[in-house]
């Protein structure tokens, strides 16, 4: 998938686009419906699938202090969405300039001149322009005006009395912990990637060395506790082990009186692993308990030999990763606008 960070990077030779737009975060399991059938139209007008998505989150530029916690950073983003076999994601930086667009103005700057749109692909509330004031009605009415097709995506729901998916669905259930229901929505299992680093070395003392990641971390924390999951190694050769099951621990260690907070693996009997430097992923099955504070260090001991063994029952039974990055299947379903700002969330 190409990226195009800004509208002068778009090639002057496109001939002709299906496109969508929106934040995408999470690119869940509806996001991931709009992303097919864009892809699907292309391939059928024999033109170019493009997704177009902001950064910074629009509620971070206008609501700052109403700015959530994203389940997936700008690059997680584009590296699912090109899994979906988009051909082009344009990336358009979200600045109070661009806020003040008109619906008219970004779809004649953007879908028009630029992109050259034949079909635009969107969810049904999908919003867009200054304060919002586009939707689907005003993208038809200029579709018949500029010359392309609008194919609206109605609401879906994975069954008739769940409620809708969407990005701020995901980040409650993250919020509180729930990674089975955050993994139902994403279509996939949450990912927490971030480069390994020293830690107090402490799990090692105990007989359980952690991989610790660093503050650079991309995708939501969820809540604190011990988590069920796997760690995923891609910068190594398919010759080799990668994938790994492990037990997670989110959380400040308040039986040694910690502070700050830390996201940590044990990979399951596994002591001789150097991960130090290396980028890793974290995928979350299962929340086990909360953290705790246990009155002994022999206590916390008995506690994790317990975690693992918990750890080992449920990734029993569930599916290994084949790889990172595989592509998801897509179920259908509708998107979500952000409030305040600007298309699908």
């Amino acid at each position: 998938m190409e990226r195009w960070n800004d509208l002068d990077d778009v090639p002057t030779d496109l001939s002709g686009a299906v496109v969508t737009l929106g934040n995408f975060d999470g690119v869940h399991a509806g996001h991931r419906a709009v992303l097919a059938r864009v892809v699907e139209r292309a391939r059928a007008l024999s033109a170019t699938s493009v997704a177009i998505t902001f950064d910074p989150h629009p509620v971070q530029v206008l609501f700052p202090d109403r700015a959530p916690e994203l389940v997936t950073s700008l690059d997680q983003r584009l590296d699912l969405m090109s899994a979906t076999g988009l051909d082009a994601a344009l990336v358009m930086a979200f600045t109070p300039e661009l806020a003040q667009w008109s619906p008219e103005r970004f779809v004649e700057r953007v879908l028009v001149d630029v992109l050259h749109a034949r079909a635009v692909v969107v969810g049904a509330d999908t919003r867009f322009g200054h304060r919002n004031s586009g939707d689907v009605r005003t993208l038809r009415e200029l579709g018949e005006l500029h010359g392309f097709d609008v194919d609206v995506l109605e609401d879906l729901h994975p069954q008739a009395s769940a409620a809708r998916w969407s990005s701020t669905g995901v980040r409650e259930a993250l919020a509180e912990g729930d990674v089975e229901g955050a993994a139902r929505a994403l279509g996939r299992p949450h990912r927490v990637t971030g480069t390994v680093v020293h830690g107090d070395h402490r799990g090692r003392e105990l007989g359980f060395p952690t991989a610790n990641l660093g503050p650079d971390s991309q995708g939501m924390v969820p809540a604190d506790g011990v988590y069920a999951g796997w760690l995923l190694r891609p910068s190594l050769d398919e010759t080799a082990q990668r994938v790994l099951p492990a037990a997670v621990s989110i959380g400040t260690n308040p039986t040694f009186d910690g502070t700050s907070r830390r996201v940590e693996a044990y990979v399951l009997d596994r002591t001789d692993l150097d991960l130090y430097g290396e980028r890793v992923v974290l995928e979350l099955v299962q929340r086990l308990r909360p953290t705790l504070r246990f009155e002994s260090v022999d206590r916390l001991v008995e506690q994790m030999r317990l975690d693992v063994q918990e750890c080992r029952e449920v990734l029993g039974h569930g599916v290994v990763p084949r790889s990172y990055g595989p592509t998801y299947p897509v179920h259908p379903q509708g998107d979500e606008h952000v409030d305040g700002t600007t298309s699908a969330d």
